[in-house]
């Protein structure tokens, strides 16, 4: 742990956890605090520093310090440190992967393919350091270069969401990290732990102090507080569209980047010469994987109407199976949602449907146990494109179906949503498969498979789904600002 291992000691409030934020290089504690919740049991299983501004300020300060020294490393070196960090990750897996499950309520399995995917994407991103490059641009004078160079920005600001926390933290840290930049990370409050866990890793492998910095606290004012500083050059936001709205409009003020992945609502469309069972073995995991919360897997179906009994049947057959319990203790397919919010949030957009027409093939409600936050896979028909079911956002394992007759009537359903992250459709169809990939107008489209993303890709989002995006050289970029220098010489020779 180096210098800071007597700073950083796990202090106990009955047999619970009590972290501290990390501000250049130094764990600092706080006076007030913040409690986090295990969703699967309701028990408080840590508390996080409740930060102020003045927290964020510091950190901020401190990293615009390291950042002058950080981006004079060769990005070989740089490179160095992340690799150190992704062993750290490995050589730690099961105790993350745990941490993970505790406090955000994803099957274990699930939170294992996280922490094992977070290291690689940092390797991936490390091997990037010999390859990203400027230009040589042709100039219409004689004797003169044009050099366009890739530069850091600065001070880098991750705000990250709950579903996936800890590969959120290497999806904004090791691009920006790279590329000379340096970072002030704030966790979700509803799952912070893995980010600590986290720091105490980076701790012990001799990054320099202050590139890397963890400031933990609401969004309302420790997230507004980085959105709005004015040392910070680039803002990289996940979450909610209403959240996503705030962190522009406090980065405005001072004209600060931002890259936002918001809301997403996919359609996955099923023709009527798909193979149906893979249609619904990959749409009926894309729901409940995380428990149903995760932005760009399939919240509404679209089914051709000459097989849409058949693929109803199967899919309710399929949901109507899926187990539900605490990951930990249990052997289960799905866990809880992350609090009593999003259990009420799910209910009403099904209770409207129901209200307007819809009608239940399984599930509806909330789980009969008391011990966790749980809901029943469930699936929905009769629905209509008006309904908040299709409209909105759901969160949650709940399948909403509907049917239609032309592939241009069920593209234009598609494309009728206030989000563009991703889509998916299910045909043996090239000329369909063509067409979608052109007229579906969402940032994503993946055909005849699941909805998971590659890391050497690009994630970005249309419309409200966001600005920007992540992975691959394009998500390197975004931590990327561009010089011209125009260089003439021999002025005095002909």
């Amino acid at each position: 742990m180096g210098l800071h291992v007597n700073l950083f000691k796990e202090h106990t409030m009955a047999e619970t956890k009590v972290y501290q934020m990390y501000i250049n290089g130094a764990f600092i504690a706080s006076k007030e605090t913040i409690p986090v919740t295990n969703p699967s049991t309701k028990e408080v299983i840590s508390y996080i520093p409740k930060g102020s501004a003045s927290d964020v300020a510091a950190a901020v300060e401190s990293a615009q310090i390291a950042q002058r020294l950080w981006e004079k490393l060769p990005a070989i070196e740089r490179a160095g440190y992340l690799k150190k960090m992704a062993q750290k990750i490995r050589d730690n897996a099961e105790m993350l992967a745990r941490t993970i499950t505790e406090e955000q309520g994803k099957v274990l399995g699930l939170a294992t393919v996280e922490v094992n995917f977070t290291a690689d994407y940092i390797d991936y991103m490390a091997e990037w350091a010999r390859r990203y490059e400027g230009e040589i641009i042709q100039s219409d004078r004689p004797n003169e270069n044009i050099f366009l160079f890739k530069l850091p920005i600065g001070v880098a600001a991750g705000i990250l969401p709950w579903n996936f926390p800890f590969f959120l933290i290497a999806r904004k840290l090791a691009p920006a990290l790279l590329t000379g930049n340096t970072i002030v990370i704030k966790p979700s409050s509803d799952t912070p732990n893995n980010a600590f866990e986290f720091a105490k890793l980076v701790d012990q492998i001799g990054l320099p102090k202050g590139v890397f910095n963890l400031v933990s606290g609401s969004g309302s004012l420790v997230g507004h507080a980085l959105a709005g500083h004015e040392k910070v050059g680039i803002v990289s936001f996940t979450g909610s569209v209403e959240a996503g709205v705030k962190i522009m409009e406090a980065a405005a003020k001072n004209v600060t980047k931002v890259s936002l992945e918001l809301g997403g609502k996919a359609p996955a469309i099923v023709m009527c010469d798909a193979d149906i069972n893979l249609a619904v073995e990959a749409i009926k995991n894309s729901r409940v994987i995380n428990n149903g919360q995760v932005c760009n897997c399939a919240e509404r179906v679209y089914v051709h109407k000459s097989i849409a009994q058949e693929f109803s049947d199967k899919i309710t057959k399929a949901m109507a199976a899926t187990t539900y319990g605490n990951p930990l203790t249990e052997k289960v397919d799905m866990g809880p949602l992350i609090n009593e919010a999003a259990i009420k949030h799910v209910q009403a957009l099904v209770d409207s449907a129901l209200n307007a027409g819809a009608k239940l093939t399984t599930g509806g409600k909330r789980a009969s146990r008391s011990d966790g936050f749980y809901y029943e896979p469930t699936v929905l028909v009769d629905v209509k494109q008006e309904m908040g079911v299709i409209q909105e956002e759901i969160f949650g394992p709940v399948l909403p179906i509907m049917t239609f007759d032309t592939l241009d009537e069920v593209i234009g359903l598609a494309n009728d949503c206030q989000y563009g992250l991703t889509s998916s459709i299910y045909t043996q169809n090239l000329d369909v498969a063509m067409r979608a990939c052109k007229e579906i107008k969402f940032g994503e489209t993946y055909i005849n498979r699941e909805n998971f993303e590659a890391m050497q890709g690009f994630h970005a989002g249309w419309r409200k789904s966001g600005i920007g995006g992540a992975d691959g050289k394009h998500g390197l970029e975004e931590f990327l600002q561009t010089k011209v220098v125009y260089l003439q010489y021999n002025l005095n020779k002909q």
